[in-house]
């Protein structure tokens, strides 16, 4: 196959990551693969591996909507003649089927879909266009089945419509060190074996709630436990959480590592992985600490409980609850607890969140559309 994916931009973010997996996997597959992106936010461009003929063209979009950008798209489009354009979230797919009329190409479109939340008007009001957009798309896929059904309620669907779960790279992310390898790593951090770390990783900005986990090792601390909290990732709420940790007294006990191409060590430094989000579809970030042998404790969003089995690989916890989730989070301070959920997690991810299993729904369903 010949096939174009487009996404909102290359910026630090779960639906780029994708986005950028599937091009690079279903390349090494032997498909000719292009990738395009709206905006000029090219941080994970360096992720990209798209031998030749594959392409990479930023279309340098000024604006929200951009008409010389979507010119540049079909000019694309028309030089490359892919048999499928593959979008990542709904702005990606209203940009392909802009450029898809102008360059007079009955091509299909896919949208990939990520999110399950649009606050204020403002973004109400870009649905509208959205939901014109994603039915004349030949496909839809969701990424959960809790986000699938969310969508179709709300008429953000396509004539067709599937559910492709997010999956990771089993070799990549496995847990190989060695417990002196680990207490070394630690260190490295500040960290010594009595440190109860509690990691989170993802972008720093308010719907995913770090704050909550700011207040959950505060509440830790005063029960005498060593809680740290690690926060791996950078973005717009970071001054605000570093304020409050200030006035909390525990800017000794918050590290925030910054925005990070590799996440491994820190996940490994980490006793617990939390998400604390206040909206997610199905994150990559928990599946990836998942298959790194880490325990969960996981918001009751999106499509969690299709993820976490609670007592069994993880634990849930009603979304802002911050006393439930300090009791998760105490039930976890037992080492021994945290191992046999850890290999449960990594069994869980091996069974059903693999990357080759993901690129193989997306292949069978891209080979269907192209005919």
């Amino acid at each position: 196959m010949r096939l174009m994916f487009l996404t909102g931009s290359l910026a630090y973010g779960g639906a780029e990551r994708h986005a950028i997996t599937l091009a690079n996997r279903l390349a090494e597959r032997g498909h000719e693969c292009h990738m395009a992106w709206v905006k000029r936010d090219s941080a994970q461009l360096g992720r990209l591996r798209l031998a030749s003929p594959g392409s990479a063209l930023c279309l340098d979009a000024a604006r929200y909507l951009d008409v010389g950008a979507a010119g540049r798209l079909a000019g694309a489009l028309a030089s490359h003649r892919p048999e499928a354009l593959v979008a990542a979230n709904p702005y990606a797919l209203m940009y392909a089927s802009l450029a898809r009329v102008r360059a007079r190409l009955r091509l299909p479109l896919i949208v990939v879909y990520h999110s399950t939340r649009w606050p204020g008007v403002k973004e109400q009001a870009k649905l509208l266009a959205y939901r014109l957009c994603m039915w004349a798309a030949s496909r839809a896929v969701f990424v959960c089945e809790y986000q699938r059904r969310y969508c179709l309620r709300r008429g953000l669907c396509s004539r067709h419509n599937a559910v492709i779960h997010n999956g990771v790279d089993l070799e990549s992310l496995r847990d190989v060190a060695t417990p002196e390898e680990r207490r070394t790593l630690r260190a490295a951090l500040g960290y010594n074996d009595a440190d109860y770390v509690l990691g989170i990783t993802g972008g720093l900005r308010p719907e995913k709630n770090h704050m909550q986990l700011l207040e959950a090792t505060a509440r830790l601390r005063a029960r005498g436990l060593a809680a740290k909290a690690l926060f791996i990732g950078d973005g717009p709420t970071r001054a605000v959480i570093e304020s409050c940790a200030r006035a909390r007294g525990l800017e000794q006990h918050l590290l925030i590592t910054g925005f990070r191409d590799d996440i491994r060590p820190f996940v490994a430094a980490s006793d617990v992985m939390c998400m604390c989000s206040l909206t997610e579809a199905l994150p990559l970030a928990a599946i990836e600490a998942m298959a790194m042998s880490r325990p969960v404790v996981h918001s009751q969003v999106g499509g969690a409980a299709e993820l976490i089995e609670p007592g069994h690989n993880g634990l849930l916890f009603p979304v802002s609850d911050t006393t439930a989730l300090v009791d998760c989070l105490l039930s976890l301070a037992d080492a021994g607890a945290r191992a046999a959920m850890g290999r449960a997690a990594r069994r869980t991810v091996e069974r059903s969140f693999s990357e080759g299993g993901m690129i193989d729904g997306y292949e069978e369903l891209l080979l269907e559309v192209c005919g």
